[in-house]
């Protein structure tokens, strides 16, 4: 028992010490909260199934493109554009649906998906970025990216 206490006293002064000479920063702390956030019991996860800065092949002169993100999730397929103009998307089976754009400690945008899926956001995410739709009476969220 004396090896036990010994370990958790070691392991305390170890928290201590990190936490004073390497503190968690406040973002990054919202951020796994956010993240935690996500696995709802009511939520089904969208797993990234395309991802244009991994998957596509460079295209010569192109400065600047927008990122293309898939995401599946069962039947539903929803397909994102990012770029420097904003946020643009569909979903599939086209759908309306009420989406908010959760990006870390800062309350979330909302945006409003047409009888088409389509919606589109005027100001890009700026950090690590997810989606939550909202579609009848499912909610769908989206893996946490980074911009």
């Amino acid at each position: 028992m004396g090896a036990e206490i010994e370990a958790d006293l070691l392991e305390e002064e170890l928290r201590q010490a990190a936490a004073v000479l390497d503190p968690l920063p406040p973002v990054l702390l919202q951020a796994a909260v956010d993240a935690y956030a996500l696995h709802r019991l009511d939520a089904v996860v969208a797993e990234l199934t395309f991802d244009s800065l991994v998957d596509a092949l460079p295209v010569r002169g192109a400065e600047d493109p927008p990122r293309m993100l898939t995401f599946s999730a069962g039947e539903v397929t929803v397909d994102v554009e990012v770029s420097a103009h904003g946020l643009m998307g569909q979903l599939l089976p086209p759908r309306p649906a009420r989406i908010e754009v959760l990006g870390g400690p800062r309350p979330g945008s909302s945006l409003t998906a047409d009888d088409l899926g389509r919606f589109t956001g005027a100001a890009p995410p700026s950090g690590p970025f997810a989606l939550r739709l909202r579609t009848g009476g499912d909610v769908i969220e989206t893996e946490w990216l980074r911009t």
